[in-house]
């Protein structure tokens, strides 16, 4: 291992010694606040150290398995030994990897649902009706870890493609596997009605947002202006009968959020304040990081065709992720929500970037 991170490692062994000594502190103990976080530090170090033990034990085991091959002329015991060393080796390896990635600062948003907002991009009704099937892909990936989909706002077409839909994904670690999904999806096909099966290239905008709860973020009532409206479009029965639809402005930003999915001005009202929430939040988080200049278009990009993360060729059964040189030939199997050997490919590639940044 680096000597960098050995000595970082040595220094979070004496962080837990001192903070077990807080933690026996009378003095302390009287401040709950206080003894939380101290306790809270506490188990996230002591988690880092005990794989530090495990690699210091499995080290020193190498150690003595390689003066054992040293001092041994044993033909039948050396190769039992150079058997184990392998062994251990390959363990010493995974460990650091796992200390690697320990060491890393930790996103506070990885826990959190997931605001999903899908918009057509370029390319007019095939851009549409890509917009839907990728909306499926995500609501099946959604299903195959168990996280639930609910629709907070629905565009439909009327050749049964999506303008733009909002949809909050509740689960354990949502954001953490979804946060790289932001960006521009192209999709390459002949649409059902190109007659000379030509292909077309259309696009699809993917933003995924982490869903903000009413303690992350202050919304003042006087930085509102909520409007209530006739809902149009496609819908229910309701639609156009009565006043239900509901468009919130938040003043300071200018952000406008519209809702009629519901039947209730109070139901639209409420998923109107959980989008708002979570554009708010992660506004100002990118305000923090200095680039407020590029706050939307960062994430999902204008819709041009030139700008993509990923590209489904489906003539060629091939999807591609540019960000991370990928390219499968599974484009079924990816569409029905297969996405983890992408995804998993995606949370490598920024352990491995904040690896390289990581400041010790």
């Amino acid at each position: 291992m680096d000597k960098k991170f050995l000595v970082l490692l040595e220094n979070i062994e004496e962080k837990v010694k001192k903070l077990e000594e807080l933690m026996a502190d009378p003095g302390i103990l009287k401040d709950q606040s206080k003894i939380q976080s101290i306790a809270k530090e506490h188990k996230e170090l002591s988690e880092i150290l005990s794989l530090y033990n495990e690699y210091k034990n499995v080290s020193r085991q190498i150690e003595e398995i390689k003066q054992l091959l040293n001092s041994s002329s044993d033909e039948d015991l050396r190769e039992l030994a150079e058997e184990e060393l392998e062994s251990l080796k390959k363990q010493r390896e995974d460990l650091e990897k796992k200390i690697h990635i320990a060491l890393l600062p930790k996103d506070p948003n990885d826990e959190k649902n997931v605001i999903l907002e899908i918009r057509q991009g370029a390319g007019g009704d095939e851009a549409s009706l890509f917009a839907a099937e990728l909306f499926r892909m995500y609501q099946r990936y959604a299903e195959r870890h168990g996280w639930k989909t609910e629709i907070l706002s629905l565009h439909p077409t009327e050749k049964g493609g999506i303008k733009e839909v909002i949809a909050l994904i509740k689960g354990k670690g949502a954001y953490s596997r979804l946060k790289h999904e932001s960006g521009v999806h192209r999709v390459q096909r002949v649409p059902e009605t190109e007659s000379s099966g030509r292909i077309h290239t259309s696009t699809v905008t993917v933003a995924v947002l982490p869903e903000a709860e009413e303690v992350d973020i202050e919304i003042k009532p006087e930085e509102l202006k909520i409007e209530t409206m006739r809902a149009s479009g496609a819908g229910g029965q309701h639609v156009n009968t009565t006043d239900s639809a509901v468009r919130i402005t938040h003043i300071p930003t200018g952000m406008v959020v519209t809702c009629q999915d519901e039947r209730s001005q109070f139901q639209n009202k409420m998923k109107a304040m959980q989008i708002l929430r979570a554009r708010l939040k992660d506004y100002y988080e990118r305000l923090e990081r200095e680039k407020i200049a590029k706050e939307r278009k960062e994430q999902v990009g204008t819709g041009e065709r030139s700008e993509k993360i990923r590209t489904y060729n489906f003539p060629q059964n091939r999807v591609t992720d540019h960000r991370v040189n990928y390219t499968s030939y599974r484009i079924n199997d990816i569409m029905d929500g297969d996405l983890d050997e992408i995804i998993d490919l995606l949370i490598a590639k920024e352990n491995e970037e904040k690896l390289a940044n990581l400041k010790i």
